[in-house]
């Protein structure tokens, strides 16, 4: 196997040695590029801060798979095994600790007794989640509690589960995630969950029966896309894990290595009519294949709609399962990805690849 097999197609040995050189952040652009040093038997990734080699060293790779394969052993500075955006071991340790006791009311104390700097907790939750330690634990005793209550628990019982000495307390805390007093036949809670990925961390927004939203944590859409959820549906999104999440999450894992090419998870997309015609057609583009905004308006029935099918294909809400990365302009230009345009790139590549295989 040549070196330009073992690389990825869309870069050149000289460009992934100029990139490298760059010592660029890492993006999604550049995320499945890895450079393996002979000299050293080491392998990075982009923005290594390792002294850059000389160009004689270096072996380019497609994946971290294919430079161990080859023999080098993963850097102990840029951790190119570790996907972009991965959960750092505090954070795994933390959401372990919540789950392994979820009615516990976490304190400072209680994180600075098992060596863990509260400041440093709240900074990296705050980073990944959008929330501090704190609001996580809190949320998953108050959906804990949700759930005592459906299951016919008296009120006094969910509100000593989540851990609140006051009943007013609770009441407050409960009215302000779930919208509504603490009550047996409240909407149960959708879900939200957070899952690394070759291209970055994405969420999942499930119930114990459908995904409701998969997106990359990055897209700026995303707030207003959680409010119109829990707006539509009438249920409250808190932080957790359901059986379909495991299910995505396992799937999300097999497209990335290659080995699936249609998901299977089931489905409960939010909009119009219109978006779920739109959506259909995106669905039955072949995986590795591309069609264009103007192809996917005739697909629709309606060939003059294609500004309204390009506003439908971007709000899907599904990414890569709803495939809108397949949609390129006329003449083959990319055109628009509300994930990036490097991420389209590498999900276009990686499925041409795949798709050949």
């Amino acid at each position: 196997m040549s070196q330009s097999d073992l690389f990825t197609p869309l870069i050149d040995a000289d460009a992934a040695y100029a990139l490298f050189a760059s010592k660029p952040a890492l993006t999604p652009d550049n995320a499945g590029v890895f450079m393996g040093v002979t000299s050293t038997g080491i392998f990075c990734r982009p923005g290594c801060p390792a002294r850059l080699p000389k160009a004689q060293n270096c072996r380019f790779y497609h994946s971290a798979e294919a430079a161990l394969t080859a023999g080098f052993r993963a850097c102990k500075r840029c951790h190119p095994t570790r996907l972009p955006g991965e959960a750092s071991t505090l954070i795994k340790t933390l959401v372990s600790l919540v789950e392994d006791d979820i009615e516990h009311r976490w304190r400072e104390q209680d994180l600075i007794a098992r060596g863990i700097d509260p400041s440093t907790a709240r900074r990296q939750f705050k980073s990944r989640f959008g929330m501090t330690f704190t609001q996580y634990a809190r949320a998953r005793r108050l959906g804990a509690a949700h759930n005592t209550l459906v299951s016919g628990e008296a009120v006094i019982t969910a509100q000593v589960s989540a851990g609140y000495d006051s009943a007013s307390g609770f009441r407050a805390a409960f009215s302000k995630t779930f919208g509504a007093p603490p009550k047996n036949k409240s909407a149960p809670p959708l879900m939200v969950d957070w899952i690394d990925t070759a291209l970055g961390p994405m969420i999942a927004v499930c119930d114990s029966a459908h995904l409701y939203l998969l997106e990359f944590t990055d897209r700026k859409a995303l707030p207003k896309q959680f409010a119109r959820l829990s707006k539509v549906h009438g249920r409250a999104i808190i932080p957790g894990r359901t059986d379909i999440t495991a299910q995505i999450s396992d799937e999300l894992t097999q497209y990335f290595d290659g080995s699936l090419q249609d998901f299977k998870t089931p489905l409960a997309p939010t909009g119009t009519d219109f978006q779920k015609q739109t959506w259909a057609a995106l669905c039955a583009i072949p995986y590795g294949q591309t069609r264009s905004y103007a192809q996917l308006a005739e697909a629709v029935g309606n060939p003059k709609a294609v500004r309204a099918v390009a506003g439908s294909n971007a709000s899907n809400g599904m990414a890569l399962i709803i495939p809108c990365h397949r949609v390129i302009r006329t003449g083959g230009h990319l055109g628009g990805y509300a994930g990036g345009l490097g991420r389209k790139n590498w999900l276009l590549a990686h499925e041409a690849k795949h798709a050949k295989a």
